[in-house]
C-alpha cells in the first residue's frame, strides 16, 4: 500500500513517500544540457534525491479501514480526501 509516487496515490492508493519528481527532472535536464554543451557524462556528479513528499489519501485510509494518526496527517505534504 506504500506507493513510489502521487500519481498512484491520486489513482486510489493509500500512502506514498518518495522524492519529488519535478526535481530529479530539473536534475536530468541539467545533466543533459552539460553534455550538449561538451561535458563528458562520466565527469559529471552523481546526483541523489534532496526533495521528499508524503501524500495520503483519506478515503482509502477509510475504505480500508485504516486510521491514519494525526501527526502523519500534519507531517504529510498533501492530504487528498
Amino acid at each position: 500500500m506504500l506507493y513510489p509516487i502521487p500519481a498512484f496515490v491520486e489513482a486510489g492508493g493509500l500512502i506514498t513517500y518518495g522524492f519529488v519528481l519535478d526535481e530529479q527532472w530539473r536534475l536530468v535536464a541539467a545533466s543533459i544540457d552539460k553534455i550538449l554543451k561538451g561535458a563528458k557524462a562520466a565527469d559529471l556528479p552523481i546526483q541523489q534525491p534532496t526533495k521528499f513528499e508524503l501524500v495520503i489519501k483519506r478515503r482509502t485510509a477509510k475504505a480500508l479501514g485504516v486510521t491514519i494518526p494525526r501527526s502523519v496527517l500534519l507531517r504529510a505534504d498533501r492530504v487528498i480526501d
